[in-house]
């Protein structure tokens, strides 16, 4: 059966890769990204499968007014989503503050995806699923420094909100558990061959599919089915524990509590 999957980021590296997958299978992707000019060139690139399988959306992730105007978006077509993978993210971005005051590394890898979720969850079931694209890096933080700049290192920062998105996300599939979508956070590999990664490290990196496969089978597969609040470690090949941190029910709440502040503020 032919499902709805909106993949964020999907104009190159392993969100692009992982659209292609699920347009091979037969599915509907929503592409998303920041530049209207590159996502209509992909969306022509892909078009090949089947036109009526794409529709393409642009946001600029780091703000969450365009945010909201992609759920928004979504929600005007469609009314069910099936997935929701939350792919994008940004390592060392050319304006480090953003529109709304954030720091435009937290913005775009934390805020971001919670904020989707969270807006795109009236238009999911218990049959749905949403996938938080995490990482094998991650550190400790503490809450309140979510809400403003950072003066720390692009390694640091970015491990920091990977770290706080892995956190809320099993925070949220257990408050939604039997009645929301299967929730699930995932390493899709280290050191994939991404654009990000070239510009961190000056790799060329691995192959972007093992990244994108595990992205497919968690959106699609039977053995994701029950993985809500779960890690799912692609360089191990196996769910793991996460961060002692993920598991620390009072500091995730303090995250939380945090983002909702934050968000408040902002609507």
């Amino acid at each position: 059966m032919q499902k709805i999957i909106l993949v964020t980021g999907s104009t190159d590296g392993i969100g692009l890769e992982t659209a292609k997958m699920l347009l091979a299978e037969g599915h509907k992707v929503l592409l998303h990204g920041r530049n209207p000019d590159k996502l209509a060139s992909v969306k022509q690139q892909l078009e090949s499968f089947s036109s009526n399988q794409i529709e393409s959306y642009v946001a600029d992730l780091s703000s969450m007014s365009d945010v909201k105007t992609l759920a928004a978006q979504v929600k005007a077509n469609h009314g069910k989503l099936d997935v929701l993978i939350n792919n994008a993210g940004v390592y060392n971005p050319t304006t480090l503050i953003t529109v709304d005051g954030l720091d435009s590394r937290y913005a775009v890898n934390t805020y971001a995806p919670y904020l989707l979720s969270q807006l795109l969850m009236p238009i999911m079931d218990t049959s749905s699923r949403i996938v938080n694209l995490s990482s094998a890096a991650q550190a400790a933080f503490l809450a309140k420094d979510m809400a403003q700049p950072s003066q720390l290192s692009d390694s640091t920062v970015y491990a920091q909100s990977k770290l706080a998105l892995t956190m809320w996300s099993r925070d949220l599939a257990l408050s939604v558990q039997g009645t929301g979508p299967m929730i699930v956070a995932v390493n899709p590999a280290s050191m994939l061959g991404s654009k990000m990664v070239k510009q961190a490290y000056g790799v060329s990196g691995g192959d972007l599919s093992i990244g994108a496969d595990i992205l497919t089978r968690a959106a699609l597969s039977d053995e994701f089915a029950e993985a809500t609040g779960q890690y799912f470690d692609n360089d191990r090949g196996q769910f793991a524990s996460p961060h002692p941190d993920a598991l620390d029910v009072a500091k995730t709440a303090k995250v939380v509590q945090v983002l909702e502040q934050v968000l408040s503020e902002l609507s």
